[in-house]
């Protein structure tokens, strides 16, 4: 409450011309939790939920709890440390392009407080895989919360080799990601959501596939999943086709979904450009993810993105199908401890509801998985093809 009623008014209202300095302040905040080492653990103590009901394999990855925080929050992977004192079950760094951008000018982030949302049209700014290695990956002290590492092209790159730079950054940061998003989707970067359709991407999953085969065998180590980021306009077809592919690449799941170009239902009447996130997409990512679940059988796990403030949020997208969640403006809009929040509220749901464990809230067909490259997979993945059903499409 605290956060609510004082912190975040006056912060609000001190960097309204300019969200992004909230974001930067944040960012330095953290970075100091994470090199004082008895605020490091005062924090960890009270953020941290531990129980057994939460706890999971997904990818062949041990989570101890179902909550993540979104790529873009940390781009350069500098304040993972400090993030790991809040509660989160992983943390997805990025998006990393191959070279240093400046992305687009600002202001290009904008809080949208009667909607619960965020426009932002930051454009993959980052400092480049190679400094984000050397000056932060490699200085990482604790990791007791998976990582996971979000990678994108770099806006220079031609689309016809686009291929290539998602190929140099899985070289580039391997060691350090328990898995790697591919952001194919953000509507920040012109002419990457072309990367979705089908021919596209399905030489690209095949170059990734081929990359991962290749560091895994070179390292001694093991095919680490490989997670595709979609976007929330593409249509029925499109998603079908996506579907298709990503279970013949036998990727390991999905991350679902991006930020929204449309506008529809908004409160705040607003002519800024870029990707909408927060309250107004969780129908939308409830619906996909639905529609994920059950056109694939559970072969693709999916971590569902979209609109997340509360356990009851939660709840509703385990519900649809997801195997984890993420949040990003849902910890602009509740605060720092949206995760502890979250995963209280879950366990207070559990009891109520008589749940003995997080599996049960999904489907059937989402724990049929068993052991294959780079994690768990659905038994009938090989045959799994979607098929498209006539009238079983949601309308959007």
């Amino acid at each position: 409450m605290l956060y609510k009623n004082i912190v975040r008014p006056i912060l609000f209202r001190l960097t309204r011309e300019d969200p992004e300095i909230a974001h930067e302040e944040a960012i330095r905040l953290l970075k100091f939790i994470g090199e004082s080492k008895h605020v490091y653990r005062i924090l960890k103590k009270y953020a941290t939920v531990n129980d057994p009901r939460l706890s999971q394999r997904v990818f062949g990855l041990g989570f101890k709890n179902p909550v993540g925080l979104a790529a873009g929050f940390d781009k350069n992977a500098e304040a993972l440390d400090g993030l790991e004192a809040l509660g989160f079950g992983f943390i997805e760094a990025g998006t990393i392009t191959p070279r240093y951008q400046e992305g687009n000018d600002r202001p290009r982030m904008f809080r949208l407080p009667k909607d619960k949302a965020l426009i932002n049209r930051m454009g993959f700014n980052n400092i480049g895989a190679d400094n984000v290695v050397r000056s932060n990956l490699i200085l990482r002290k604790n990791k007791e919360s998976l990582l996971g590492i979000s990678i994108g092209k770099s806006k220079a790159t031609t689309f016809k080799n686009a291929a290539d730079d998602y190929v140099d950054l899985l070289k580039k940061l391997y060691g350090f990601g328990d898995y790697f998003a591919i952001n194919i989707s953000s509507p920040n970067t012109a002419g990457l959501r072309a990367l979705q359709h089908k021919n596209h991407l399905e030489k690209l999953l095949m170059a990734l596939n081929r990359e991962m085969t290749q560091l895994a065998e070179g390292c001694n180590s093991r095919f680490k999943p490989i997670i595709p980021k979609i976007d929330p306009d593409l249509n029925w077809t499109e998603l079908d086709d996506i579907l298709e592919v990503c279970v013949r690449q036998r990727m390991n799941g999905l991350i679902v979904a991006n930020t929204t170009i449309r506008r529809s239902g908004l409160k705040t009447e607003i002519k800024e450009t870029g990707g909408l996130s927060g309250e107004p997409l969780r129908e939308r990512a409830l619906e996909m993810v639905r529609y994920i679940s059950r056109s694939t059988g559970g072969a693709l796990p999916i971590i569902g993105v979209g609109g997340i403030f509360s356990a009851e949020d939660a709840y509703e997208m385990f519900k649809a199908g997801a195997s984890l969640i993420q949040v990003f403006t849902g910890m602009i809009y509740e605060g720092p401890f949206i995760a502890r929040n979250i995963n209280r509220g879950l366990l207070e749901i559990f009891e109520r509801r008589g749940i003995k464990h997080i599996s049960e809230i999904r489907g059937p067909s989402s724990h049929k998985a068993t052991k294959g490259r780079g994690g768990e997979r659905d038994e009938d993945i090989r045959t799994c093809l979607v098929v498209r059903r006539p009238g079983c499409q949601p309308h959007y």
